[in-house]
């Protein structure tokens, strides 16, 4: 209020009724602990020219901002494919755009000499799709070699089937873990091993085909809880796809 060259007859004060839309934010980091050093992420990728993108983000975390008030710190990340792609409507947050608050990723200006996992996993994104899938080999290769923890290995592996899923609209998640190998992995597992014999010893009881198929029918249910997909259940039991698609059905109905 010391600024002596604001006129201040040029102003009107008013009360503004602001509606609020309803947003969906996809990409946020939440810490997994509630330590008060970890900040959280709101993480946005922007493959097309966006005029209003600023607007939108910024209000979409401030909004959340709002709702999650147990949130303290908070960082912005933004990732472009080239400086192009980036909106020139930058002045109503330029002071946040220019602070460590808000982080801008150009991805065909990263060098090449990184070979972090991280950065390797951003790049895949710009990837041409001729390589995309070797690439996307290399790197679960990678993040198997590297990581330690189990739950670590799996997010990493479903972040780079998500980034793939988007260059390849017309493949399915299960036809892209195929081309991936991913289904091959699955079965040297102790779990595809262990469902299978658990199918197998449940029909043996039964000693008949029928008692069979019913028992593995009645395992399909928690095996979709635990967060098995249609194609791994149906590969562990020796069911169609088919077979198992009508059990999930049956039970969401």
């Amino acid at each position: 209020m010391r600024d002596t060259t604001v006129n201040v007859n040029a102003y009107e004060f008013v009360s503004v009724e602001v509606k609020e839309t309803a947003f969906r934010i996809d990409g946020v980091f939440i810490p997994t602990n509630e330590s008060i050093d970890q900040p959280l992420y709101f993480v946005e990728v922007q493959f097309q020219l966006d005029s209003v993108f600023y607007r939108r983000f910024f209000a979409e975390i401030f909004v959340y901002l709002r709702q999650n008030q147990s949130v303290n710190h908070w960082r912005a990340v933004v990732i472009y494919p080239q400086r192009s792609l980036e909106p020139s409507d930058r002045q109503p947050y330029e002071l946040l755009l220019n602070s460590p608050q808000v982080q801008c990723i150009y991805l065909d200006e990263l060098g090449t000499t990184d070979n972090s996992l991280q950065i390797a996993i951003v790049k895949l994104i710009i990837e041409k799709e001729e390589t995309a899938i070797d690439k996307g080999k290399e790197l679960i290769l990678q993040a198997r070699q590297q990581l330690v923890d189990e739950a670590t290995k799996k997010q990493i592996v479903e972040l780079i089937e998500t980034i793939l899923l988007y260059k390849f609209t017309q493949l399915s998640r299960e036809e892209l873990e195929k081309m991936l190998g991913i289904d091959e992995e699955f079965k040297k597992t102790r779990m595809y091993q262990s469902i299978k014999q658990d199918g197998l010893e449940e029909g043996r009881q039964e000693g008949r085909q029928e008692g069979r198929q019913e028992a593995k029918l009645e395992a399909v249910p928690r095996l979709l809880l635990l967060g098995l997909s249609v194609e791994q259940i149906a590969t562990a039991l020796d069911l169609t796809v088919e077979q198992v698609q009508q059990v999930a059905e049956n039970q969401s109905g």
